[in-house]
């Protein structure tokens, strides 16, 4: 049976079905923080008087206790990320972090990390180099620590200003980022003096920094201010993109698979979700919800993959204290856009010759791709299409679409929008109309699109809005294909959704003067 809930609103959002696996109460556990370890064998919930190590494997089971000697809650806790070292776990508590050893079913203190002088506010391992560990604080220190020889750390980095989260880069073993109120700092541990890079990025404190798995430069940041903004420290001054909400965003991470993103949110009433995922290519709205917790969701953390398994699987702790273990199925990574992207491909173009069978058969027009016809789509694809589909997804992926391409798999389908492209004169027609205002727009795409080209856009009549609006919708598209296509990504689908963003945003006078 498919159960509907409301879920606190974030563009356009829809209910969703919950698709949980497992859940498992720990009502008296007061657990503040989880980690789930490399081997996707146990989960350690950070409890006040002990620390629980769940077996993922049989998670119904009780859970394995080690007893904690301090009056301080856990504030981080984590599995190291290494195989070699997969039975160490480190926790913070107030100024000190403790690493445990887990064996054979047992665990116990193994040494702890002291030299901050004021609260630690989080941990993060290396991901190249087992012994590292990063530690930031209040104290406006982030310290270095080589676990072999713990009685001080390695490399201290002052900031001057307390950091409220600290994340290793997951490409680059030199470099990690900082978050300091709604600031973002970007270190080199070879260059301790002073931060490469400084990314004022939210006017709100930021609550979560998570790096791309695959690209060195970009990474992404939760704030207060109700939005997920990423960015390429490279080009510090502009975001890449932003996905913005309606309440504060706690987390926001990469998914395992690509595209995709995860984030929690701080919902007004109990009874709203919180825990959502995303595709980073279409940031409207999730693409699922993952309904049960009635709490806040503490921690997230994705459990690695079986051999042989196609299904991922995302491990929660609440408030209200219970842990879930949910099935992320091929189906709903596809999403995401993280499946085979041949296939991807291959399906785009059959649905959309399928469209213009059924709009021929019916006597109409069809407007979804002009230029690709059942007719002519197999002549079209013997250019560069049968380079790309006979070599195998790799080179797809490294290469950008051909407009024919962007044009036969853009999704476009915004109400009071129609957009008519011609792949073969290399342009479209785009209309919008919003309330009074109404634009008419010529986009034209050179030869070498989008291999850092962009396009042109031209209003043309019957467009009504004020020369200013004009300018400012000019702008806004200008930057936006730039920002595409410097990374040879396609640019018709964000600029015509940017437009729309502006139409609607210069609704509100309208309305006050006219009424709806």
């Amino acid at each position: 049976m498919t159960s509907f809930v409301d879920v606190p609103e974030c563009g356009n959002m829809a209910a969703r079905w919950s698709s949980e696996n497992v859940v498992v109460e720990f009502r008296d556990a007061q657990a503040t923080a989880m980690s789930v370890d490399c081997l996707g064998q146990h989960a350690v919930l950070s409890g006040r008087r002990f620390l629980y190590v769940v077996n993922l494997e049989t998670p119904s089971e009780a859970p394995r206790k080690i007893s904690r000697q301090s009056k301080w809650d856990v504030g981080t806790v984590q599995w190291n990320p290494h195989k070699t070292e997969a039975h160490l776990f480190a926790a913070s508590s107030n100024q000190r972090v403790d690493l445990y050893v887990w064996r054979d079913g047992s665990g116990e203190p193994h040494n702890s990390l002291q030299g901050h002088t004021r609260v630690i506010s989080d941990l993060d391992w290396s991901w190249f180099e087992p012994e590292f560990l990063v530690t930031s604080s209040v104290d406006t220190y982030i310290y270095i620590w080589d676990t072999r020889d713990t009685r001080k750390p390695t490399v201290a980095l002052s900031a001057v200003a307390g950091a409220s989260q600290v994340k290793w880069n997951k490409r680059n073993h030199y470099c990690l980022a900082s978050s300091h109120d709604g600031d973002v700092r970007i270190w080199d541990k070879r260059k301790p003096n002073t931060a490469v890079e400084y990314v004022a990025a939210h006017l709100s404190k930021i609550h979560g920094l998570d790096w791309h798995p695959d690209n060195e430069y970009i990474l992404a940041t939760s704030s207060q201010d109700n939005s997920v903004r990423f960015w390429d420290y490279r080009q510090p001054r502009k975001y890449l993109d932003i996905l913005s909400c309606q309440v504060p965003v706690w987390k926001a991470r990469y998914t395992p698979f690509s595209n995709g993103l995860v984030t929690v949110m701080v919902p007004q009433l109990r009874r709203e979700n919180s825990l959502l995922l995303w595709s980073t290519l279409e940031l409207n709205s999730p693409v699922h919800a993952f309904v049960g917790h009635d709490d806040v969701v503490l921690e997230f953390q994705w459990r690695p993959q079986k051999e042989g398994s196609k299904d991922c699987q995302l491990v929660t702790l609440s408030r209200d204290q219970t842990l879930r273990i949910w099935r992320v199925d091929p189906q709903l990574q596809k999403l995401c856009c993280a499946n085979d992207i041949t296939e991807e491909l291959m399906e785009g173009l059959s649905l959309t010759t399928e469209t213009e069978k059924t709009l021929r058969s019916q006597g109409a027009e069809p407007s979804l791709s002009p230029g690709l016809t059942a007719e002519n789509s197999q002549d079209q694809l013997e250019g560069p299409w049968s380079g790309l589909m006979s070599s195998g997804k790799n080179d797809i992926l490294g290469l950008p679409q051909t407009l024919q391409q962007e044009f036969s798999l853009v999704n476009l389908q915004i109400r009071n929008v129609n957009v008519e492209m011609d792949a073969v004169n290399r342009s479209c027609f785009v209309s919008a109309d919003c309330g009074a205002n109404r634009v008419r727009l010529v986009v034209k795409f050179p030869a070498q699109y989008p291999n850092n080209a962009a396009p042109s856009f031209q209003f043309v009549p019957p467009t009504n809005i004020s020369s200013s609006m004009k300018t400012k919708i000019q702008k806004i598209l200008t930057d936006t294909s730039l920002q595409k296509v410097k990374r040879n990504q396609n640019c018709l689908e964000p600029c015509v959704r940017q437009l729309v963003s502006c139409l609607e945003s210069d609704m509100v006078p309208w309305f006050i003067s006219h009424g709806p």
